[in-house]
């Protein structure tokens, strides 16, 4: 009997409304889970609960409110136009998922197999792979499968961090914007953190950002001048992965650029780390420092090139190649 297959497009999550409430309940699920905050819950819960999550979820709140889109988060707007944008190529069922927050993994794999889908692949929008991101999912679904009789038959896309499709998509992203607003003096790559401690215990999140950088690099045919990587969201104390973005940009307004451009390959739609964080936050530090602008480019969203990238990610497995 043919297989009748179908995608579940997941991604981390938003809350559903700008307010300090919706944060707070994302903000819980979120930083409650192990592979995220690697501290004993005896230690990180009372911290969790009775000082974080009462200090920030205002001010994220705040945060969120300056960058939310009439139709909701623009992680949601996107990820579901992205969904929507497959659902076209592929002719096959394509759900949406968050590991945190709604639609749960749960919600999305019984959208699917209430439309028969007997296998489902599962896309991870997550181009580079970390223990934090994508084997979360992975837990999630085990759990989710752990309590169940019977279970679709399950294909993973881990990562796609140098995927011809998806490096063409980026470039073609940079030239069109340097195309219509001009180009930098210098373009910074900049990849969300992660503490060094996960990387000196195996994860390969920073070597496949690392990758993706060169990739890119060398499809937009740039010198090593001309470029640079950094690692942005760093939160706590511990050391994460370095440079750091918004030090790396002080320190380049500081040896006289003026003009830079942004980009943040890891994320392929936006949400509050590109728009808000970058777009706004790092725009601010450089100009401070003495810079005269920073542009920041889009992330890939809906973009044609994008849904493109991912469909040749995932027709294979549909054995639609």
């Amino acid at each position: 009997m043919a297989a009748n297959p179908g995608v579940l497009v997941v991604n981390l999550g938003t809350p559903q409304a700008p307010t300090a409430a919706a944060v707070r309940r994302y903000l819980a699920e979120f930083l409650s889970d192990r592979r995220v905050v690697e501290i004993p819950a005896l230690l990180w819960r009372p911290l969790l609960f009775g000082l974080i999550l009462p200090l920030r979820s205002r001010r994220v709140a705040h945060n969120y409110a300056s960058i939310w889109m009439e139709d909701g988060s623009p992680l949601a707007v996107y990820t579901q136009r992205i969904a929507d944008g497959l659902r076209q190529q592929l002719h096959c069922p394509v759900e949406v998922a968050y590991r945190y927050g709604a639609p749960s993994l749960q919600t999305g794999l019984d959208r699917l197999s209430a439309q028969g889908c007997d296998e489902i692949i599962v896309l991870p929008l997550y181009p580079q792979f970390s223990a934090t991101t994508s084997a979360t999912v992975f837990d999630r679904m085990a759990e989710i499968y752990r309590a169940r009789r019977a279970m679709p038959a399950l294909q993973w896309i881990a990562d796609y961090a140098t995927a011809p499709g998806y490096i063409s998509a980026l470039a073609s992203s940079v030239q069109q914007h340097w195309a219509e607003h001009g180009r930098g003096e210098r373009l910074l790559m900049s990849f969300h953190g992660l503490p060094q401690r996960n990387v000196d215990l195996g994860d390969p999140y920073q070597a496949q950002c690392e990758a993706t950088a060169r990739a890119l690099a060398d499809a937009l045919e740039l010198d090593d001048q001309a470029w640079s990587l950094s690692y942005q969201s760093r939160f706590g104390k511990q050391v994460w992965l370095q440079p750091y973005t918004e030090p790396t940009l002080q320190q380049w307004a500081t040896d006289g650029l003026r003009e830079v451009d942004v980009i943040c390959p890891g994320f392929p739609a936006d949400c509050l780390e590109t728009l808000e964080e970058i777009r706004i936050e790092a725009a601010q530090t450089f100009c401070a420092a003495g810079g005269h602008k920073l542009s920041y480019i889009r992330a890939l969203n809906d973009t044609p090139q994008h849904i493109e990238a991912l469909a040749a990610l995932l027709a294979p497995r549909l054995n639609r190649a």
